[in-house]
C-alpha cells in the first residue's frame, strides 16, 4: 500500500517536472531556492524550528483555477485521494485590485501528515454571476462555455474516492493514479478562441485564463525559501526579472511572521489561437510565473489583527515597535501559535509554521504578473460566493486554519499537563 502522504509526495514531484518543462525558468528558481536553504542553515543552525532543510526543500504549493463549482467539488475529490482538506476562505474580489475568483486551499491538516509532506494547493473559482465583472449575457456565455469541458475524468475521480477512504493505494494503481492526477494539469495543446479569450482578458486576464480554454493548468508552483531578500538578490543577479518586490512585512530583527512572497514576472508563452476566419495564428499569454515563499510562525487572532493594521508599511522600525522581536515575547503576549515537549526536565516550546495563504498576498502576487489587472465593470451587486456556497458545492466544511493551530497547540499542552 501506497499511503496517502506518499501519494502526495509523488504528485507534488511530479507536478514540478511537469511545470519545469513547461516554464524553464521555475527550475532555475528551484536552484536557487536551494543554494539559499543550504547556505541559510549552514549559518544559522538554530533556525530549524521553523521546518527542517529536508521539509523546507521539499515543501511546495500549487495554484489552480477552476470555472464552476461543480469543477470545485470534483477538485475536492481529486485532492482528498492525496489526503488534502480544504482550509481558508479567500475573497480575492475584495482585493486591491479586485480578482474575479474566490479561493480555498487543499493540504494535510495533521501535524505528522505536514510533516511528511506539507503538499498544498491554492484553488480559485471564477465568480461567474458577479455582474460587477460579467454582464448577464456574459455570464450566460461563460456557463455555456463551462458545462462542455471535463476537468477530472469519472474513473480519476473514482480511483480519488477509493485512495481517500483506504488512507492510500495498491500498486500499480497508486503510480497510475498520480500520472493521471499529473496530466489533469498538464497546460492544453488545443488553439484557444481568439475572439473569445480575448473578449473575456479585456475584463480580466485570469477570467481568460480560466474560462477562455477547454482545459486547467497549474498556474504557479512555489518553493518555500529561508532567507527571501537573498533568493530576490540572486535571481536578480541571474538575470531573472523578478516584481518590484517582496511582498510581506519588510526584513527586521525578529522571528519571520506568517507570509512573504515574490516572484519572476510571468514570461511571454506562445500559445495557439483559432481566429474568426479559421486561421491558426501565434500569440503570447502571460499568465503564470514563477513564486517563491517564506514562511514564519502563524499568528493567533489577536496577533493578525497586529499584522493586518502594519501590512503594507516597509518601515522596519515600526513592526520592531509593535511587534515583540523574540519568540519569548510574541508567545508571551498570546501573538503566535506553539507546540509543546519535554526534554528531560526542560519545557520546550517550537513555533508552529504558518501554513496557509494571506488574500492581498495572493492577490498582489496576481496583479504584479498581469499586463492589466481586473477592475470592476459596473456598480451591480455582487452575487453570494461565500464560504457557504463553496462548502454547499463540495459537500464538507472548509476548516478554519486558526482553530487547527489553536488545536495543535492546545493538544500539545494537555501532553504536557498528563505527562507523568
Amino acid at each position: 500500500m501506497t499511503d496517502s502522504w506518499q501519494l502526495r509526495s509523488r504528485f507534488a514531484a511530479q507536478l514540478g517536472h511537469m511545470y519545469g518543462s513547461e516554464v524553464p525558468a521555475y527550475n532555475t528558481l528551484v536552484d536557487v531556492t536551494r543554494q539559499v536553504n543550504r547556505d541559510f542553515v549552514a549559518s544559522h543552525p538554530d533556525r530549524e524550528n521553523v521546518g527542517s532543510l529536508s521539509r523546507v526543500s521539499a515543501e511546495r504549493h500549487g495554484a489552480i483555477r477552476l470555472g464552476t463549482l461543480d469543477e470545485l467539488r470534483d477538485a475536492a475529490v481529486l485532492f482528498g485521494g492525496f489526503g488534502m482538506s480544504p482550509v481558508g476562505y479567500y475573497d480575492l474580489r475584495i482585493a486591491d485590485p479586485p480578482v474575479p475568483v474566490v479561493s480555498t486551499a487543499f493540504r494535510p491538516i495533521d501535524p505528522t501528515e505536514l510533516a511528511h509532506n506539507p503538499f498544498r494547493v491554492f484553488t480559485s473559482v471564477l465568480a461567474i454571476e458577479d455582474q460587477r465583472f460579467f454582464d448577464t449575457d456574459l455570464q450566460r456565455r461563460i456557463a455555456a462555455y463551462l458545462r462542455r469541458r471535463t476537468l477530472f475524468s469519472p474513473e480519476l475521480l473514482r480511483v480519488a474516492r477509493a485512495a481517500h477512504s483506504d488512507g492510500g493505494l495498491p500498486e500499480p494503481h497508486a503510480t497510475q493514479f498520480v500520472d493521471a492526477a499529473t496530466r489533469a494539469f498538464r497546460l492544453g495543446t488545443e488553439p484557444i478562441d481568439a475572439s473569445w479569450f480575448r473578449e473575456l482578458a479585456r475584463i480580466s486576464p485570469v477570467a481568460a485564463d480560466i474560462a477562455g480554454q477547454e482545459t486547467t493548468h497549474i498556474n504557479h508552483l512555489t518553493p518555500r525559501v529561508l532567507d527571501i531578500d537573498e533568493l530576490y538578490r540572486r535571481m536578480t543577479a541571474r538575470g531573472i526579472t523578478m516584481i518590484d518586490r517582496i511582498q510581506g512585512p519588510p526584513r527586521w530583527k525578529g522571528p519571520p511572521l506568517l507570509l512573504r512572497q515574490t516572484s519572476f514576472r510571468a514570461l511571454d508563452e506562445i500559445r495557439r489561437f483559432r481566429e474568426a476566419d479559421g486561421s491558426i495564428t501565434d500569440g503570447p499569454v502571460r499568465v503564470r510565473f514563477g513564486e517563491v515563499e517564506a514562511r514564519g510562525i502563524a499568528l493567533t487572532h489577536k496577533g493578525r489583527d497586529i499584522y493586518d493594521s502594519l501590512i503594507g508599511c516597509t518601515e522596519t522600525a515600526l513592526w520592531e515597535n509593535t511587534f515583540p522581536t523574540t519568540e519569548d515575547g510574541l508567545a508571551d503576549a498570546d501573538l503566535a501559535y506553539f507546540t509543546y515537549r519535554r526534554e528531560g526536565s526542560t519545557l520546550v516550546r517550537e513555533p508552529i509554521v504558518y501554513e496557509d495563504f494571506l488574500p492581498a498576498s495572493a492577490a498582489g502576487i496576481f496583479a504584479s504578473n498581469l499586463d492589466s489587472a481586473s477592475e470592476f465593470v459596473s456598480d451591480a451587486l455582487s452575487a453570494d460566493y461565500g464560504q457557504d456556497q463553496l462548502e454547499g458545492a463540495i459537500e464538507r466544511s472548509i476548516l478554519d486554519p486558526f482553530e487547527l493551530y489553536r488545536e495543535q497547540q492546545d493538544a500539545s499542552r494537555a501532553d504536557q499537563r498528563s505527562d507523568p
